[in-house]
């Protein structure tokens, strides 16, 4: 059976007036968030401070919208280890704290991100925004994931919720996330793009919060 991929016209971007419910819901429910949130990401970031014996927010370059590098705020649930030089996470990894663990199931860990969402950097729903080397690299019709802002959840992150666990089974991570993963990822937020509404949206947002 013959798969077929979107065309431009299907996934060219949001209209402006879907863009502009989408940035006004995600300005309206990022400040809501920080005010609500403010004191646990601070006390998560002393903890973190503390766990990893350095500063408890990790910040890194990723690709946003249109190809623009930004740099992600979470809180840092890793340690380095000189040894293992990879930028792949898998379930087990030895650079993970016994504390990170807990901040990434109960995703405090992804709280920070409010703040790239009211700047613009990022939106709520999204394709989960990526180090250089994958979304920077899209080629034709896969250019049009770059048309939306990278978000904090989406379908295929809810997907590949499992993500670690699914990559510490393969013998060659790197090479399944490449070869299998992403180009499944893309095709995901592809079709996100050209279904998008407000309603899902939400709902990706709960089965994110509540799943």
């Amino acid at each position: 059976m013959t798969i077929c991929k979107p065309s431009v016209s299907d996934v060219g971007g949001l209209g402006t007036f879907q863009a502009g419910q989408k940035r006004a819901f995600d300005l309206i429910l990022s400040a809501l968030g920080l005010l609500v949130a403010w004191w646990l990401i601070l006390l998560a970031w002393v903890a973190a401070s503390i766990d990893t014996r350095s500063n408890g927010f990790f910040i890194q370059k990723r690709v946003g919208r249109h190809g623009k590098i930004f740099r992600v705020v979470k809180l840092k649930t890793m340690r380095p280890i000189a040894s293992f030089q990879t930028n792949v996470t898998r379930r087990g990894d030895p650079r993970i704290t016994p504390l990170g663990i807990f901040f990434r199931r109960t995703k405090i860990d992804e709280l920070p991100q409010l703040w790239n969402v009211l700047l613009g950097d990022m939106s709520f729903v999204g394709p989960r925004p990526d180090v250089p080397g994958f979304a920077d690299q899209l080629q034709d019709e896969d250019r049009a994931m770059l048309s939306i802002r990278p978000g904090i959840t989406g379908p295929a992150t809810l997907k590949y919720r499992n993500e670690e666990k699914i990559l510490a089974a393969q013998v060659d991570p790197e090479a399944y996330n490449r070869d299998v993963i992403w180009p499944d990822k893309v095709r995901i937020n592809l079709d996100y793009i050209r279904d998008w509404s407000l309603r899902r949206d939400v709902q990706y947002i709960f089965q994110t919060v509540f799943h």
